[in-house]
């Protein structure tokens, strides 16, 4: 086992962009559409979820995530686990990459992908909803395609937003959300929230969209107004329409319909903003598939760096 690497979170994270990732994941959809599943075991109160994704000429990456929440108690991460990548050509096992850095990196780096096509490109004003570590990781990543970009949060907790703001140069903080929202060239959001936060009576002429924070079938960040205005775009179609309630509410209140939702990255050519001052709207769903073309992009990252 000793020639198969270990890819530790530091190690790993300083070999990588946040560009060459979209580039990545944009090349990853255009192989054939993977295979995924997704398994759950328990043992009250703890979890196994296992994520699987095979992609034709890419490989086979096993995603495993153990969600103990007795473990901050004893000053322990409630969230551990590891991935697990196998070789296209014969199944051979080729890396096992740090649980927390694929995940970063797939998760900021799938909206980036669409937020480099969706949004202007001369966007300078980037709100944050949300101050938790994916709030952290998505003004790094946006950063990366709009260096000029100012960004501002807002959490619904004040303490962390002031928090992240000594964590993070030049970040402001917000007041109040409104206000932010109707300031923002980008509003990207990552919260926890069941009950939409971000009102479609508050979107301008021009603004990108991101919402990243919903993966329920009873969470959402934005209400139906903010949909029926908006272009909208997915990741992946099967992640997203019957799974997680910012697409399905709406779709079974009728408040949508099926056609209302454009794209997926299967069709990333028709990623594109049509005028400077239409509304575009991207769900960021997940799926073992990014992270499978995540953590290929990271250990070809890890090989060249050696």
């Amino acid at each position: 086992m000793s020639h198969i690497p270990i890819i530790p979170f530091a190690e790993g994270e300083a070999l990588l962009d946040w560009i060459g990732l979209t580039d990545a994941l944009a090349a990853g959809h255009d192989l054939p559409r993977a295979e995924i599943g997704d398994t759950f075991l328990y043992r009250d109160p703890d979890t196994l979820l296992s994520r699987s994704a095979w992609i034709d000429g890419l490989g086979i990456a096993v995603k495993s995530a153990t969600i103990f929440p007795g473990n901050p108690a004893h000053s322990k991460p409630m969230v551990n686990g590891g991935v697990t990548l196998y070789a296209d050509t014969d199944g051979t096992l080729e890396a096992i990459v740090d649980f927390h850095l694929v995940t970063k990196w797939k998760t900021a780096g799938d909206s980036l992908t669409a937020a480099r096509r969706l949004a202007r490109p001369d966007s300078e004003n980037i709100l944050i909803v949300g101050a938790g570590t994916v709030g952290h990781s998505l003004h790094a990543a946006y950063s990366a395609a709009f260096p000029n970009a100012r960004f501002t949060v807002w959490n619904r907790t004040r303490t962390n937003a002031d928090k992240m703001a000594q964590e993070v140069d030049g970040l402001q903080v917000a007041d109040d959300l409104e206000t932010a929202v109707r300031a923002a060239d980008i509003i990207t959001s990552a919260t926890m929230s069941t009950e939409p936060l971000i009102k479609g009576d508050w979107l301008q002429p021009g603004q990108h969209v991101d919402l990243i924070g919903a993966y329920r079938p009873d969470m959402r960040e934005v209400d139906d107004a903010a949909l029926q205005k908006a272009r909208v775009f997915v990741d992946s179609f099967d992640t997203t329409i019957g799974h997680i309630g910012e697409i399905n509410i709406p779709l079974e209140s009728g408040a949508i319909t099926r056609d209302h939702l454009l794209a997926d990255y299967y069709d990333i050519a028709a990623f594109k903003r049509r005028s400077d001052d239409e509304i575009t709207l991207f769900k960021n769903g997940g799926g073992a598939h990014l992270d499978l073309m995540t953590s290929r992009y990271i250990l070809d990252r890890w090989k060249a760096g050696k």
